[in-house]
């Protein structure tokens, strides 16, 4: 089998052998390098709609593979293994097995969005990368990302306050993730901006760190929020085959709450 693009072959599937004779002709070395032949028997053949139901990955049908995503990566340029395009191309074949084989790297993407301004087709790989990353997360396959922790975080003031206070978010961050509150460069941070800040704007901000103000009646907003979060996460669960769990979860806390 020829090799048209090496850097996408993993090392382990190339073989080659430091003496070969084929016919009288010596292949050895680089000459007798093949792709080791296997048999792919786990696909999952929703792989593509899976992701698709989760936000971001809505438009990962359009890809063409062009290679403009990976081309203009940030991460890529540091980490070659680190390939969007690649990934596209495992998750709309359906190979599961190759997709969870670089399940360690792909939550890695730092949303530069570069490679959504390349793409030609609106296929938003940076959606796609968040959208490949949270599946892995909901399908059990790796423990939730600390970009994930901080997406939860934000959201969760956002939809409880209707306001956004920078500090409780850096503390409920760091408290899920299990990282100290002191660090040194948030406390050089801290320190900068003391002596440039305006003292009015420094008491609102720990005022508000205190209290833990709300938009006006906000109360109708957030129930509205949470009634469409709750929808959303349901239909994303069913998508991925997770629906079941769901329902046996809600009615375990149920069962607590009435034995509580």
């Amino acid at each position: 089998m020829p090799i048209h693009e090496q850097s996408l072959i993993r090392p382990e599937n190339l073989k080659t052998h430091d003496k070969l004779v084929i016919d009288g002709i010596d292949v050895s070395g680089h000459w007798s390098t093949f792709i080791e032949s296997r048999v792919v028997t786990d696909y999952n053949e929703r792989l593509q709609e899976e992701i698709a139901a989760l936000p971001g990955g809505e438009h990962i049908h359009r890809c063409w593979q062009c290679g403009s995503c990976t081309n203009s990566c940030t991460v890529n340029a540091v980490n070659p293994d680190f390939n969007p395009r690649y990934w596209i191309y495992l998750i709309r074949l359906g190979m599961e097995s190759e997709l969870l084989r670089d399940k360690d790297i792909i939550w890695q993407c730092v949303s530069c969005n570069k490679c959504t301004y390349a793409c030609p087709r609106d296929v938003f790989p940076e959606g796609v990368m968040k959208a490949t990353a949270h599946w892995l997360e909901l399908k059990g396959h790796t423990p939730k990302s600390k970009s994930m922790h901080f997406d939860e975080e934000f959201s969760e003031q956002v939809v409880a306050t209707g306001k956004i206070e920078e500090g409780r978010i850096i503390r409920g961050f760091f408290a899920r993730t299990a990282q100290p509150l002191m660090q040194p460069w948030l406390i050089e941070m801290a320190r900068r901006l003391a002596r440039h800040l305006p003292i009015k704007l420094g008491m609102l901000m720990g005022l508000a760190a205190l209290i833990r103000p709300r938009t006006r009646r906000w109360g109708k907003a957030r129930r509205a929020l949470e009634e469409y979060v709750d929808e959303q996460q349901t239909k994303q669960r069913a998508a991925l085959g997770l629906g079941d769990l769901v329902e046996m979860a809600k009615a375990e806390l149920n069962g607590a709450g009435k034995r509580g």
